[in-house]
């Protein structure tokens, strides 16, 4: 038998201009997408910005919620889910995720996909993602199906939509505490 294990999917909405100009499209109350495989969210990977204050430099990044581009937008409101998948499952992900952060500099943030998105047209480049777009590439490359699309046409709101995933928090990040409740 397989032991159930979890993984975190971290919806955010940090309220930058990036955001808004997003969200005033998707009409979606949370517009950027990471993964953790832990309920601290101490393991925190998404595409985005490399630097908080350079909106314009994103790619692969592993993300902190108490520094980096979060801290700088302390009104972050977030829901946060969690995903029921098996010990093998794990593995796999954490194998896939490895091959980012080894060549973590090789990959770009995926601007085309993102109009893709709203075109309802898959945008891909090699080495080039968005922030669902490369969660829901870990999942699907670990054997994870839960949508009948392209990982290039997830969204944030897909995942929030989806019926597997375990609602755990809501509200804003910097007052999000894993094991109070």
């Amino acid at each position: 038998m397989t032991a159930e294990r979890s993984v975190f999917i971290l919806l955010t909405n940090t309220g930058t201009l990036f955001t808004r100009v997003i969200q005033s499209y998707t009409r979606a109350p949370y517009n950027h997408a990471s993964i953790s495989f832990d309920r601290e969210l101490s393991e925190l990977y998404s595409f985005g910005r490399k630097h908080p204050n350079n909106p314009l430099d994103g790619g692969f990044v592993k993300e902190d919620i108490k520094t980096g581009t979060f801290s700088k937008y302390p009104n972050t409101s977030c829901v946060i889910y969690e995903l029921k998948v098996s010990d093998r499952e794990i593995e796999k992900m954490k194998r896939v995720l490895q091959i980012f952060i080894r060549s973590k500099e090789k990959f770009m943030y995926n601007l085309l996909g993102v109009i893709g998105v709203a075109l309802k047209e898959p945008v891909e480049f090699s080495n080039s993602y968005f922030c669902s777009q490369f969660v829901a590439e870990v999942l699907q490359r670990s054997g994870i199906k839960i949508w009948d699309k392209l990982p290039a046409l997830v969204t944030p709101d897909d995942f929030r939509q989806s019926e597997r995933m375990i609602l755990i928090y809501e509200g804003k990040l910097s007052e999000y505490h894993p094991y109070s409740k």
